[in-house]
């Protein structure tokens, strides 16, 4: 088992599939902001951004070669972007539920240098308050949809720096 799993760190097909889970995730929060009219809010941009960066990274993982150390560095940095991916779902679910009280600001907090709001303002621009996300089927939120794909995609992450830190036969 643990060598299916090494070897399914090094292959190209790991790196599709995140680009094939985020477009579908940035495509469903986009029909769901233009079909049904559920504007993003700061912590929804925020998941795009996160969601982006893993996308991002998978296109140049399978842009670059395979080497030992640069398959570790990939999977340590994925590692790193699901974490972030994690935390703003958390914090999503948190706002959603009650859990946690703050200021949802209607500006994205990016840096000038990272403007992605005023450059792709279409898919990074925030348009209402926090407080809520809509329902996605059977009264399940989309904060909790987040939360399981955003906890699972950080286990599988973890799972693939472990062996790839552990592996020999690079």
């Amino acid at each position: 088992m643990l060598e299916l799993i090494r070897q399914f760190s090094q292959s190209k097909l790991y790196w599709v599939l995140l680009i094939t889970l985020g477009l579908s995730l940035e495509a469903a929060a986009l029909y769901y902001q233009y079909v049904l009219d559920e504007w993003p809010c700061v912590l929804c941009i925020h998941i795009r951004v996160w969601i982006s960066g893993f996308i991002v990274l998978a296109v140049l993982a399978l842009l670059v070669g395979s080497t030992r150390w640069l398959t570790r560095g990939l999977h340590l940095v994925n590692t790193v972007i699901m974490a972030g991916f994690v935390e703003r779902s958390w914090q999503t679910l948190a706002v959603e539920r009650g859990w946690v009280f703050g200021d949802c600001d209607m500006e994205s907090g990016l840096p000038s240098w990272f403007a992605l709001d005023k450059w792709f303002p279409a898919i990074f621009e925030v348009q209402t308050a926090c407080g809520y996300t809509p329902l996605i089927l059977f009264n399940i939120t989309m904060a909790e949809v987040l939360m399981v794909v955003s906890s699972s995609l950080l286990g599988a992450s973890l799972v693939l720096l472990a062996v790839s830190l552990r592996g020999e036969h690079y």
